[in-house]
């Protein structure tokens, strides 16, 4: 499957890996967009978004744009996963369980 496929079924809810990637039990998942009130804002997002309404939209919310997660092969979340050039040009992409 091709990059432009794997992309498709993230889109559909399900999980791809390319089969070239060394890691075991690695695969990348959509993220879907959410708000937030600024109120239960966490961690780094809490300090980087300022009290102001202005920075929000005038709306109280923070909004987490839709983005692409990878699980790593030690299970960890890498958060904004990018393709490399080697990952848009493979042909050895899969859906994974």
């Amino acid at each position: 499957m091709n990059f432009g496929e794997a992309l498709e079924n993230l889109k559909m809810g399900k999980k791809v890996a390319r089969k070239g990637w060394n890691g075991k039990g690695m695969y990348l998942y959509l993220v879907h967009g959410t708000t937030v009130d600024k109120e239960n804002l966490r961690n780094e997002a809490s300090f980087h978004l300022p009290n102001d309404e202005g920075a929000m939209h005038g709306t109280g919310v923070a909004e987490f744009l839709p983005h692409i997660d990878m699980r790593t092969a030690n299970g960890d979340v890498c958060i904004g996963w990018l393709a490399s050039q080697t990952d848009m040009l493979s042909e050895d992409w899969m859906i994974v369980d």
